[in-house]
């Protein structure tokens, strides 16, 4: 089975063009929505739809990760990590139609390319942590 956007990649590139997003949005301090009016090709559905989910979720998504941080906050987390966090949270509470391992393999892949050494390792903890409080009946 597939995890195609259709016409536009992998819901992994789709993953990949949220993050980018959000680290747009997070740099500029601008919504979701004024950096994809400056975008001549549109990101893939998925990652419009996961980008500005997170977005609007904000500090929903952040308390829920906060609640599985040990020994750290959630702005001590370095950037790309904190959005991977709030990303994969994100998707294991609103898109109950993707499986709680890829939500958690995605997570860590991107973490493995994007983030430092130790970032998948810590990050797989935490989510599987959410991933056991919100999805506690799977």
């Amino acid at each position: 089975m597939s995890s195609s956007v259709p016409g536009l990649g992998s819901r992994r590139e789709a993953r990949e063009e949220a993050l980018a997003l959000l680290y747009e949005a997070e740099q500029t301090g601008e919504a979701i929505v004024e950096s994809l009016e400056r975008r001549p090709i549109p990101p893939a559905d998925y990652a419009i739809e996961l980008a500005t989910g997170v977005e609007s979720a904000g500090s929903d998504i952040d308390a829920l990760v906060s609640e599985h941080l040990s020994g750290w906050t959630i702005s001590r987390m370095p950037v790309v990590d904190r959005l991977i966090a709030r990303m994969a949270a994100w998707e294991l509470r609103h898109q109950l139609d993707v499986p709680t391992g890829v939500v958690l393999s995605e997570a860590v892949e991107i973490a493995t390319q994007y983030c430092a050494e130790q970032s998948p390792r810590f990050l797989n903890g935490v989510l599987h942590s959410i991933a056991d409080e919100v999805r506690a009946g799977e």
